[in-house]
């Protein structure tokens, strides 16, 4: 009797290797900004344009054709290859066609964080070593209070409090 083991499910979310690959070129990056905006699929024309245009500082109006072959021919034989090997985009190379792949979503995810768009998580995260740093303080101080209490120091209790209330009044406003 020959029985099989299931197979082992495939991860479907791309490793940190391949998302910081992706998101290491400014050019991907784009790439990926640019997809996230759009809704069906797009040429790498469009895409070629759209990059040039950021990367010269200019519009698609005002890119002459050295300037649109430059960033096309990058795409076309490097970058948009490269995201379609890891499901990160679907690109059809004969048909010119570019939409988002089965991995697209994570990189957006890091890509906010990068673009400082998850504001939230970040202020969060800026908080979190200031509430610790000041949490310890007021440990020292409420224990040197209780010491200088119960000891009989209330000079020292008194000072304890006064620091105790002038910190708290300097890191609240």
């Amino acid at each position: 009797m020959n029985v099989e083991a299931p197979a082992a499910e495939e991860s479907t979310e791309p490793s940190l290797d391949i998302i910081f690959e992706m998101l290491r070129n400014r050019r991907r990056q784009l790439v990926l900004e640019f997809l996230r905006d759009r809704e069906e699929t797009v040429t790498i024309g469009e895409l070629a344009e759209h990059i040039a245009a950021i990367e010269n500082d200019t519009t698609v109006r005002q890119l002459n054709a050295q300037q649109r072959k430059r960033v096309y021919i990058g795409l076309y034989q490097c970058h948009l290859p490269k995201m379609d090997d890891v499901d990160v985009i679907d690109f059809n190379q004969s048909r010119g066609r570019i939409e988002p792949g089965e991995h697209i979503e994570p990189l957006y995810e890091y890509l906010d964080v990068a673009n400082g768009e998850n504001e939230e998580e970040a202020e969060e995260a800026k908080e979190q070593p200031f509430d610790r740093r000041y949490g310890a303080g007021y440990l020292a101080f409420t224990s040197v209070f209780f010491a200088a209490q119960l000891s009989g120091a209330h000079v020292i209790a008194s000072a304890a409090v006064v620091l105790l209330l002038a910190i708290t009044v300097a890191t609240t406003y």
